[in-house]
């Protein structure tokens, strides 16, 4: 599905929580969709679902989500951030949504046993009374087996264990190529791993619009930590920035393509006298707008 928008604006008051939104998100493409808390992202999600209306224009596939609202829908499939407090038991959950979209429940079922979630097991449990990682394997499997052409996923992985995630990874890369994939998330794996574009957005306006590769490779960082025993190495090491830690510990966080350069500059200069070397990727953004920083912590 094709996303189209073209001079969005959305105000609630005074406040601007889109600002003009220009863009067009071709079918197929992988976004993720970044920005610190505020910046718009909620908001531009319901635009695009057609749940909240707005100034300016928005198609999906030529379509206006608003006017169109039956056919569009058919094709969406979302998976919230926080899910919904339904009393409904899940069996009843799973055969109304299987009944609306069309769905075979056999399907929901298998996509469910791939995310270690046994709908029988838990089919006559409320929706509510489910732990918070059986939700979202739920509401994934429900998404997933909808076949949508449009899938917009809000931190889809905060509530699933290692096992499930990885499950989730395999499902998404197994979606047709033509679908198109809305993410929203501050987990850097989950960028590497699914998306091929970035959409930034700050304050209402969009600070970025492009590749992921470029974007992740300037606003990801990475921790050195470097252990040396000989007093006389502090001077070198603060030289080239780091700072003292516990013990003999020294730490600098550095840009994610930078991280090369500097450990070799730590060997240049330090190198005989290294006790050991740790080197973590922090699950970390940066927003960047006209010399702005504002970092987001997953």
């Amino acid at each position: 599905m094709e996303i189209e928008l073209r001079r969005v604006v959305k105000g609630f008051g005074r406040m601007r929580a889109l600002d003009g939104i220009d863009c067009r998100i071709p079918a197929g493409r992988k976004v993720a969709l970044i920005g610190p808390n505020g910046s718009g992202k909620s908001t531009l999600i319901r635009v695009i679902m057609g749940l909240l209306g707005c100034e300016g224009e928005v198609r999906l596939d030529g379509k206006a989500p608003f006017e169109d609202r039956i056919a569009v829908a058919r094709r969406l499939a979302y998976v919230p951030q926080l899910p919904p407090q339904l009393a409904a038991p899940v069996g009843e959950l799973v055969a109304t949504v299987a009944l609306t979209r069309g769905i075979d429940q056999g399907r929901i079922a298998a996509i469910a046993r791939r995310l270690a979630l046994d709908l029988d097991a838990v089919a006559a449990r409320r929706f509510r009374d489910l732990s918070g990682g059986m939700k979202q394997k739920l509401l994934l499997a429900l998404a997933f087996a909808s076949d949508p052409s449009l899938l917009i996923l809000d931190e889809p992985t905060a509530s699933l264990d290692a096992h499930a995630r990885d499950r989730f990874f395999q499902l998404v890369t197994e979606l047709p190529e033509e679908v198109t994939v809305i993410l929203c998330s501050h987990r850097l794996e989950e960028m590497r791993h699914l998306a091929d574009h970035v959409l930034a957005l700050d304050e209402g306006k969009i600070v970025y619009d492009g590749p992921a590769a470029a974007y992740l490779g300037g606003s990801a960082f990475s921790s050195l930590e470097v252990c040396v025993e000989d007093p006389a190495l502090a001077s070198r090491l603060a030289a080239l920035g780091f700072r003292k830690g516990a013990g003999d510990w020294w730490l600098r966080t550095v840009a994610r393509d930078e991280k090369i350069a500097a450990l070799e500059a730590v060997n240049d200069r330090v190198g005989g006298g290294l006790v050991d070397v740790l080197v973590r990727d922090l699950e970390s953004i940066v927003v960047l707008e006209a010399g702005k920083e504002d970092r987001q912590h997953g």
